[in-house]
């Protein structure tokens, strides 16, 4: 199998209050994915749910994203998912709370059947 990349797009993702990463990335792969909107499988013989999306999450601290949590949060596809270092956390004035800044990269392939 020899997968081509066919579409990539980035997304921000926003928890303003709670410290919450794994919403955060949600939102940034919400933002990823409702900025294309996908017809071009149709083709090449695929349908929607033949494609791999590949997710990347950037946050301060990738261990508090549930990663399962942010897979299920995709339409159609099989996805994978890494959570890496990156995005920003922003502590609040009197150091209580942040504001939570995921980036996310939203690969989608297709197998060529070679």
């Amino acid at each position: 199998m020899a997968l081509v990349r066919c579409i990539l797009e980035m997304g921000m993702g926003v928890d303003v209050h709670g410290k919450d990463y794994t919403s955060a990335a949600k939102r940034a792969v919400f933002d990823a994915l409702h900025h294309s909107s996908l017809g071009f499988q149709k083709l090449i013989g695929k349908t929607a749910d033949d494609m791999r999306v590949d997710v990347t999450i950037g946050v301060p601290s990738p261990q508090k994203v549930d990663k399962e949590a942010v897979l299920a949060t995709l339409p159609h596809g099989t996805g994978y998912i890494k959570v890496v270092p990156g995005g920003l956390e922003i502590p609040s004035a009197d150091g209580k709370d942040a504001c939570v800044i995921a980036n996310a990269a939203v690969i989608v392939s297709f197998d060529d059947g070679k």
